[in-house]
């Protein structure tokens, strides 16, 4: 089973050139199912993203839209466009559910989890895509919202032997206290008993990792040095026939593509065993 996470960075920058590229990246890696996130749908046009790539990959498609996103149209000046997260899948999406994730006043603008239950063969596929808080000093928050997104994790994970695979844009670096929260390997788990692994340790001694860079154009150099913001966690243990065991992962979308740059995050890609 091929995974990929990937931040689409919205209606940003260029982004009819970059929808093309992001089209091509996807089509390229041949996925099962992607966790997008910062996805748009225009009211005004009826088109959305999420749609338009399931429609061209021949894949489904799941989306749920923010409630609240009134700051990111403002940064764009139309009120026209959503924001949202999306599940784009080989199989069946036969049960949804959304998560409004926790944040203050201040901080609030309509982060969400989404959940979709994919018809794999062998086994269903409890699979989750999220979107945290950005602003640097938010880990608080963060642990709020890994805390949330953990129990909402354990309440669609059962009646399955595949182990949950959740994804997304965590906004904090790998060591943070939010993503060991989350993991509950190298600390208490947000839910006891609930642990995951961190897809990307399977990859290569060495291997680069970082998702969100500034050689990438849309990445402002004063924003800090390249790091590793998105995930594919895979709940642990594998489940009794390995469903769910990491074989390999990379980076995708971390070039330009007919000189354009897709998004101003890298995608993380893994292979896992399936349900035979």
């Amino acid at each position: 089973m091929r995974v990929v996470t990937w931040n689409l960075w919205w209606r940003f920058g260029p982004w009819a050139e970059r929808q093309k590229a992001i089209l091509a990246v996807l089509r390229d890696l041949r996925p099962d199912v992607v966790g997008l996130q910062e996805v748009w749908a225009d009211r005004r046009t009826g088109e959305n993203l999420a749609e338009w790539l399931a429609a061209e990959l021949d894949l489904h498609c799941a989306w749920a839209a923010s409630p609240a996103p009134e700051r990111w149209r403002r940064r764009i000046s139309d009120d026209s466009v959503d924001i949202g997260n999306a599940v784009l899948s080989r199989w069946p999406v036969t049960d949804q559910a959304v998560l409004r994730l926790p944040a203050p006043p201040d901080l609030d603008d309509g982060r969400l989890a989404l959940y979709a239950r994919l018809d794999a063969p062998g086994a269903p596929v409890p699979f989750f895509t999220t979107h945290l808080t950005s602003p640097l000093h938010a880990s608080a928050t963060r642990r709020q919202q890994v805390t949330s997104l953990a129990e909402f994790v354990a309440a669609h994970r059962d009646s399955t032997p595949h182990p949950p695979i959740v994804t997304g844009d965590f906004n904090a670096w790998p060591d943070s206290d939010e993503i060991r929260l989350f993991g509950g390997t190298r600390t208490s788990p947000a839910v006891p008993g609930q642990v995951f692994f961190d897809a990307w340790e399977y990859a290569a001694q060495g291997t680069p990792g970082a998702t969100w860079t500034p050689e990438n154009p849309y990445v402002h150099p004063g924003l800090g040095p390249g790091v590793r913001v998105d995930y594919i966690h895979v709940g642990a243990p594998a489940g009794p026939d390995g469903e769910g065991t990491v074989r390999g992962v990379r980076r995708a979308g971390h070039g330009p593509v007919d000189g354009v740059w897709p998004s101003d995050h890298a995608a993380v890609v893994a292979d896992l065993q399936g349900a035979e």
